[in-house]
Parts: structure tokens; C-alpha cells; sequence
């Protein structure tokens, strides 16, 4: 996430120059991930105990420009849910499903190629790129005279967006000692969670005013600052390589890892939802995917040099404790975004807009936990209880939602998700310090690449398997009087909800208990999987934290000169 610039304690001139051995291309991987940031004011060192004590102002100008992006990028993951039946009947088009595919799928598929573009081409370079691909997708997507074209930007959006908050956690990473990132990404935490809260609502307001292309167009002045911001403070000094040095170094085998990835996410998006699970137009894209996928990794592991996938990594119990919570987490936390709105529509019968009001109460709440437990981390230099506490709030949070039904009191509503939002706000500032703690510095921008892949990849299982459950549930639970309207359609949960307002009693009430029983469902599977996470967290050791600036974490000074014919800036 979101990185600084100017650090704490000793800085490197702006002439600090770090000779290397002219065979650069086995080094290239430990001399980047020491990204120091060029500043020509000696910052203080932070305060005990205060993370946020000590830093420039150049620091807090880059720390804002990404916690801007990666605002815009969580927004427009969420947002466009209420502008969807607006835009179709603008553009006078029925195939909107798209329109949020398109981004999650591209944006979780090229996550693990952007860590390795960052190694190779820079953080800075890849940063900018992120934000302009990004910024280019909004004016696509906002100027699209057809709904493909706007399934076009929003792919587009996605290359961006992803690139831009994976970025922004490996930036933290070179930039901070690990005691004290633990504040900053849950700071990152807060702003993601909150710009996914007041995402639907932004975007229901503008739908209702006719003004959906806008949600789009307010990207470009907000993404320009960012990326003025990011031009001229974010000043991390990259290896001075020639381009072909540069192509040589890049994983062309990933090119197979993104398309089975987005083989197994296309099933994923599809199943249950547009084709049923036994549609070949399911079973195929997953098989392959599949298949794609195992083929890369087997490549990875006997052929190439660098790969994009961290074996070495994985091979450490703590870390790969990190990465499988992770991954969970990603999977629950979707689900709780997702499918709360879904309860509040189609039993309490409110309106996009208001059943986005409604998530309020989970998602702030995941914001302020999420800064909290990053500070505690910092402050007591441990992080496994934290884990075990977020993840038991998280099993209690789902198991009292897990008890709302259709006629459920205002309280009940507004506070079981309190619990849930607590604990998951507190696992997303803490999953991460398993991954990082055992791991040398050369590795660890590399493990927050594939970091932030285990979390979307979870967030696509979260829709998918929710959306699994319910469908099977209503199919089991609807009235047949009610289902008959449908038309067989293979949307039933979305294609149902519109219709319920209208109907008579007793029927309506019939309905809208099968949607809080199914719905019930799906908590009690997120119950069974947050319980996993917790016996997953028995698997990490208690490592400590360093609290020293230096150059293991991306602060050094200058190394003593070796016999080389060549200079990298560092």
C-alpha cells in the first residue's frame, strides 16, 4: 500500500551511488528491493511508539497521493453496482453483468506481473503507469457510446487499479521498517474499507440524477493529482539498466499463469450466476485454468530464473500461514460486502442507494480496527495474538448475523455486523506480518506482490461461493407460486428482487423469508471458513519486528565499493 518518502532516520544523498559486479542481472533482485528515497533533508527519527512521528512532508505528499489512488481504485470497484440498470437503459444494452467482471478480472489476473515489472522497471515507473492506464480506462469507460466499449475501459480500469494497490503495499514496504508499517497499512485498510462503504451510494446518487458517467469522470482530476504527486516526491532511486537489460530480466511465462487465471476467474464469475455449474461454458474455462495455472507453476519451479510465484517463500511455514489467511480473509470479507446488501434489498426492501447506507455499520467499523491494530502491532512488536483475536470476532460476528431473519429489528441488523466488521478490520492490518517477518528484505516486495493476489483471488472465491449457495438455497427454498415468474432464469437471487415489492401478501412474506433462510446459509459457510483461518494462525511462529532504520529494510547507507564495472543508483 501506500509508501513515503521522506524516511526516518539516516537518508541517502541524491549522489549515493552503490557499485555492483557487472554480472547485474543475478544481483538486480537484492539491490531493488533496498529502494532508498532520494531526499535532500536529513528526516528525524520517529518517536518510540509513534510510527507517524518523525516523517517529512515530502513523506505525507506521496503517502496521500496513495492513499488518493487507492481510494479511486476500491471506489470504482464498488460504485458501479448502482449504476449498472442505468447505464444498461442508457446505452440501451442487457449485457452490464460485465461491467464488474471486467474489472475484478483483470485486476486480480495481472496483479503477480506487477510486482515483477516493479523489480525490473522501478517502483516510481510502474506506479505512474498503473495510474495513467488507470485514468485512461475512466475516460474510455466514462466516453463509451456502447455498452462494449465500456466493458472495455472498465478492463482497462482493472490493469490500473489492481497495479495501483499493489504498488502502493510494496512501496510501504521499501520504505518503512516493519514495525511500523503495521499503522500504515491500516491506514490503507481504513480508506479502502470506507471508499467501499460510500461506493454504492455515490454511485446509486449519480445513477438517479442520470449522471452515471461521471462516477468516471471525477477520476481524472483526482487521478492527475495523484500522479503529479507521485512524479515529483515519490523519488526512489531504480537501477540504471539499459531496456534490453530490462526485457531480459521480465517472467515471460507469466503470460500463461494470467491466462489460466483468468480461465478459473471467468468460471468462477460465471458458475451459478450467468450459467449454471454444469454448463460446459462453466466446466471448461475452469478446467483449463486450472490446468493453465498448475502448467506455470510447474515451469516456474523447473525452469526459470526469477519466477513470479515466491517458492522460496512458500516453503516457510509462517509466511505461508500469511498468504492462506490471506486468502481467506479475502474470501469472507467479499462475501460480508456482498451479500449484507443483498439481505437488506430483498427482506427489508430497500434501495440500492440504501442498502449501501445500511453497510455503513461494517465498514466503518473496519476502518478505525484496521488503524488500531496496526498501531498495537507496532507498539508491542507482536502480531500473532492479533490474528487470533481478529479471526474469533470474525466467527462470533458471522454466527450472530447468521441468525437474522426476514423480520429482524433494526438493532439486530445494524449491530451483528459490528463484530464482523471489527474482526475483519483487524485481520486486514495484521495477515500480512506473518508473511513479512520471517523473510529477508530482497524477498519481501516480491511476497506483498503475491500478497495482494492471495486477497483478490479470495475476494473472486468470497462472490463465487456466495453466490453458489444462494442461488442453490432459493432453488430449493422459493415458492414454486413465486419461481414460476422467473422464467427459469439461472439469476435467481438478482433477477428475483425487483419483483418482490409487488407482490401480495402472504406470498411476499414467503419470499423474503427464503431470502434471509438462504442468505443464513452463506454466513454459516463463512463461519466454517473464518474457523479455518483460525486454525491456520496456529501454524505462524512469533517472529520479531525490527524497529532499526538501516539498509536490511530499504534505509541504507552506502555500501562499501566492490569491483564492478558498472553503478546502479541506489
Amino acid at each position: 500500500m501506500p509508501a513515503p518518502l521522506d524516511r526516518p532516520a539516516s537518508t541517502l544523498s541524491s549522489s549515493a551511488t552503490i557499485p555492483v559486479s557487472p554480472s547485474l542481472e543475478p544481483k538486480l533482485e537484492a539491490t531493488i528491493s533496498n529502494h532508498p528515497l532520494e531526499d535532500d533533508t536529513q528526516a528525524q527519527k520517529p518517536a518510540a511508539g509513534n510510527p507517524f512521528a518523525g516523517k517529512g512532508s515530502r513523506f505525507w505528499l506521496v503517502f496521500l497521493a496513495l492513499c488518493v489512488s487507492t481510494f479511486l481504485s476500491a471506489l470504482d470497484l464498488t460504485a458501479v453496482s448502482t449504476t449498472l440498470i442505468s447505464m444498461a437503459a442508457d446505452l440501451d444494452s442487457t449485457e452490464y453483468s460485465w461491467v464488474g467482471s471486467a474489472y475484478a478480472l483483470t485486476s486480480t489476473a495481472l496483479i503477480p506481473w506487477t510486482g515483477g515489472l516493479a523489480a525490473i522497471f522501478g517502483r516510481r515507473s510502474t506506479m505512474l503507469g498503473s495510474l495513467v492506464i488507470f485514468a485512461a480506462g475512466s475516460a474510455i469507460t466514462g466516453a463509451a457510446p456502447s455498452m462494449n466499449i465500456v466493458i472495455l475501459g472498465r478492463s482497462i480500469q482493472g490493469i490500473g487499479g489492481g497495479g495501483i494497490l499493489t504498488m502502493t503495499e510494496i512501496v510501504i514496504v521499501d520504505l518503512l521498517p516493519l514495525a511500523e508499517r503495521g499503522a500504515f497499512f491500516g491506514v490503507v485498510g481504513a480508506v479502502w474499507a470506507i471508499a467501499s462503504a460510500i461506493g454504492p451510494p455515490i454511485g446509486g446518487a449519480l445513477a438517479s440524477a442520470g449522471q452515471w458517467r461521471w462516477l468516471f469522470y471525477l477520476n481524472l482530476p483526482l487521478t492527475a493529482i495523484a500522479i503529479v504527486l507521485v512524479l515529483f516526491f515519490l523519488r526512489i532511486k531504480e537501477p540504471q539498466t539499459t531496456m534490453k537489460e530490462k526485457l531480459a530480466q521480465m517472467d515471460y511465462v507469466n503470460v500463461l499463469f494470467v491466462a489460466g487465471s483468468t480461465a478459473t476467474i471467468l468460471g468462477l464469475t460465471w458458475g451459478g450466476v450467468s450459467y449454471s455449474w454444469s454448463s460446459y461454458k462453466v466446466l471448461v474455462p475452469l478446467i483449463l485454468g486450472i490446468f493453465g495455472m498448475a502448467l506455470f507453476l510447474w515451469i516456474e519451479k523447473r525452469f526459470v530464473k526469477h519466477p513470479t510465484v515466491p517458492f522460496d517463500i512458500l516453503s516457510n511455514r509462517t509466511s505461508l500461514a500469511g498468504f492462506l489467511m490471506n486468502f481467506i480473509h479475502g474470501i469472507v470479507s467479499l462475501a460480508a460486502i456482498y451479500y449484507l446488501p443483498v439481505y437488506f434489498q430483498a427482506t427489508k426492501g430497500t434501495s440500492a442507494i440504501q442498502s449501501g447506507v445500511n453497510l455503513f455499520t461494517l465498514s466503518f467499523t473496519i476502518a478505525p480496527f484496521a488503524i488500531f491494530t496496526g498501531i498495537s502491532i507496532g507498539v508491542s512488536g507482536h502480531y500473532k495474538l492479533q490474528n487470533f483475536i481478529g479471526w474469533s470476532l470474525t466467527i462470533i460476528g458471522f454466527g450472530l448475523t447468521s441468525m437474522l431473519r426476514w423480520d429482524s429489528s433494526k438493532g439486530a441488523w445494524v449491530g451483528y455486523p459490528i463484530l464482523m466488521g471489527m474482526g475483519l478490520g483487524v485481520l486486514y492490518a495484521s495477515t500480512n506480518f506473518p508473511v513479512l517477518a520471517p523473510l529477508k528484505p530482497s524477498q519481501q516486495p516480491h511476497a506483498m506482490a503475491f500478497f495482494g493476489f492471495t486477497r483478490a483471488f479470495g475476494q473472486v472465491f468470497g462472490i463465487a461461493i456466495g453466490s453458489t449457495v444462494l442461488q442453490n438455497q432459493l432453488t430449493k427454498n422459493l415458492p414454486s407460486e413465486f419461481t414460476s415468474q422467473l422464467g427459469g432464469s439461472s439469476e435467481i437471487a438478482f433477477s428475483a428482487i425487483p419483483l418482490i415489492s409487488g407482490l401480495a401478501e402472504p406470498l411476499r412474506t414467503e419470499v423474503r423469508a427464503a431470502f434471509a433462510n438462504s442468505i443464513q446459509t452463506i454466513w454459516q459457510v463463512m463461519i466454517g471458513l473464518a474457523g479455518l483461518g483460525f486454525l491456520v494462525a496456529f501454524a505462524m511462529r512469533s517472529l520479531p519486528l525490527t524497529s532499526e532504520v538501516d539498509e536490511n529494510w530499504g534505509l541504507a547507507e552506502k555500501k562499501p565499493a566492490s569491483a564492478s564495472t558498472a553503478e546502479v543508483q541506489v
